[in-house]
């Protein structure tokens, strides 16, 4: 078998590389990253007999990179994208131009070359929510143009079905530590506020609202899992660890003998209303979820505080 991963050196990608030894009769693997996160180092030492690596510096916003590929591919896992929503409303022309462009031209990619293809969403597609929600629902309102555009593409492949052998999911917020991991996502943000004393930036409204928070661990099992088990059934899947309000992830870090500091903040992003995601549709795939995010709070909390 062999695939492509777009985007490895982020915070995902950068895990996923780290366990692919994990994928059944995995021979090559392509790299295509325009590194501009610098996350080279990420590329370090992969090493393994059974598996090759080919790093592609380009951006795939020129189609032609992904065709420079001539060896059979059989799966694709994209994960190339602008993935900062707060960022995302200050260049939304670009994020629409970057995000959108790619993905089109990976689906064309996969369709052309009759690849099967690892979707990866966002569950900040549903926006502001008075009840739990699942995949039927109906009114999505997402609040970011990063959300927007997860929508768009989401609405692309629904149409392709018959083209295309995919699975879809709707990722919560990432918790976890990798070499390519930022600093832009609620909990990681927290946990380095914390370790350098500074205020936590929270909506006034915001503290007991719900969100989706997925551990890092259990994403990238289930992307191991739906390749060895051959699950592009053209679904999509709401994927979390658990939901927990700002204030129950505050305590999760108190937990660990912190003491925080919190403000107010009028970030546009963060003055949503709840949404309490189910998970009862990714259930019933088998794949069994079982980290926790209290530990992935403590190892990134450990982690940030050896700097200091």
């Amino acid at each position: 078998m062999n695939i492509i991963i777009t985007g490895p050196l982020g915070h995902i990608g950068s895990a996923l590389m780290e366990k692919l030894t994990k994928i059944k009769n995995l021979k090559k693997v392509y790299l295509i990253d325009n590194a501009s996160s610098n996350n080279l180092n990420v590329l370090f030492d992969l090493k393994s007999r059974k598996i090759k690596f080919k790093y592609i510096s380009e951006d795939l916003i020129n189609k032609n990179v992904l065709y420079s590929i001539k060896q059979k591919i059989d799966v694709l896992i994209h994960l190339a994208s602008t993935t900062n929503a707060e960022q995302s409303f200050k260049f939304k022309k670009t994020v629409y131009k970057n995000n959108l462009g790619i993905f089109k031209n990976v689906v064309n990619f996969c369709i052309k070359k009759k690849i099967k293809l690892i979707h990866i969403s966002s569950t900040s597609v549903y926006g502001a929510q008075l009840d739990i929600v699942d995949e039927n629902c109906k009114l999505l309102k997402p609040q970011s143009p990063y959300a927007d555009v997860k929508l768009l593409e989401e609405k692309i492949l629904q149409k392709l079905k018959k083209k295309i052998s995919f699975i879809t999911f709707r990722f919560g917020t990432i918790t976890g530590i990798s070499k390519g991991m930022r600093f832009h996502t609620a909990v990681n943000k927290f946990c380095f506020n914390t370790i350098i004393r500074k205020e936590i930036p929270v909506w006034k409204n915001a503290i007991n609202q719900y969100r989706p928070y997925l551990s890092l661990d259990d994403a990238i099992k289930t992307i191991i899992t739906v390749i060895n088990k051959n699950l592009f059934n053209g679904e999509i899947y709401n994927l979390l660890t658990n939901n927990y309000t700002v204030s129950n992830i505050l305590n999760l870090i108190k937990n660990n003998n912190y003491k925080i500091k919190v403000s107010e903040t009028v970030s546009p992003i963060l003055n949503q209303n709840s949404y309490f995601v189910s998970r009862k549709k990714f259930d019933k795939l088998g794949i069994r979820i079982k980290k926790s995010i209290s530990n992935d709070i403590k190892n990134t909390l450990n982690l940030i505080k050896n700097l200091y």
